[in-house]
């Protein structure tokens, strides 16, 4: 499934979405000349999924069913890795850790690096380190099923990894309930109402709500 932007715009007091701005000046609503102010402009939307080979040192979350596992009524099981500074992604699997450098081009990525901290030095010791972190013996194909046993397996991989590099700058490790609430439930709900609204435009041609 590809997706698109979306854009945003105002009109007949109704808050429009559509693919294609003013669908050609013309509100899809009210099917009225549409003659815009700067403030009241069209808002592009970005997809809130994005190639997670072209994120560096990035926690992602992806499904084998693409982009619709997102939405909230699918029950698909989600899969998450952490990629390299290469976009090489690692993540832990029946078959122990893999590498990849393909199958992750739609996933939900969540940023693990601050920008002022993004440094080739510090690029080449994630690497490192991820590569290292990646042979350790908990991370088995043996020990895949034990780790599912108690709620792990490729969530405890990345988390696992993340705590660990934040203990390497001596930085206090963040719990899973933590972690979850704050950077991964926010970017599941938002890309299940993106999908939602996208789903909507692509059958009706548009969709709006009252401002």
């Amino acid at each position: 499934m590809e997706i698109r932007d979306l854009l945003r715009f105002r009109h007949c007091g109704r808050t429009v979405y559509t693919l294609d701005g003013a669908a050609g000046l013309w509100c899809p609503v009210c099917a009225q000349a549409v003659r815009l102010g700067l403030m009241d402009a069209p808002v592009r939307i970005q997809v809130p999924v994005g190639n997670g080979h072209r994120a560096a040192c990035c926690f992602l979350i992806a499904s084998r069913q693409g982009v619709a596992a997102f939405r909230e009524e699918n029950e698909s099981e989600l899969h998450v890795g952490i990629s390299n500074s290469e976009g090489v992604v690692f993540s832990y699997t029946e078959s122990g850790v893999q590498c990849q450098q393909q199958g992750w081009e739609q996933s939900i990525v969540v940023p693990l690096v601050a920008p002022s901290n993004d440094s080739l030095s510090f690029r080449m010791l994630w690497d490192k380190q991820l590569e290292a972190y990646s042979h350790l013996n908990i991370w088995t194909p043996d020990r895949f099923w034990e780790q599912r046993e108690f709620g792990s397996c490729c969530y405890g991989f990345a988390l696992s990894f993340i705590n660990h590099v934040m203990r390497e700058e001596c930085k206090q490790p963040i719990s899973r309930e933590c972690f979850t609430s704050q950077y991964i439930l926010p970017r599941i709900e938002m890309t299940s109402r993106y999908l939602s609204v996208y789903q909507h435009v692509c059958q009706h041609g548009y969709y709006s709500t009252a401002e």
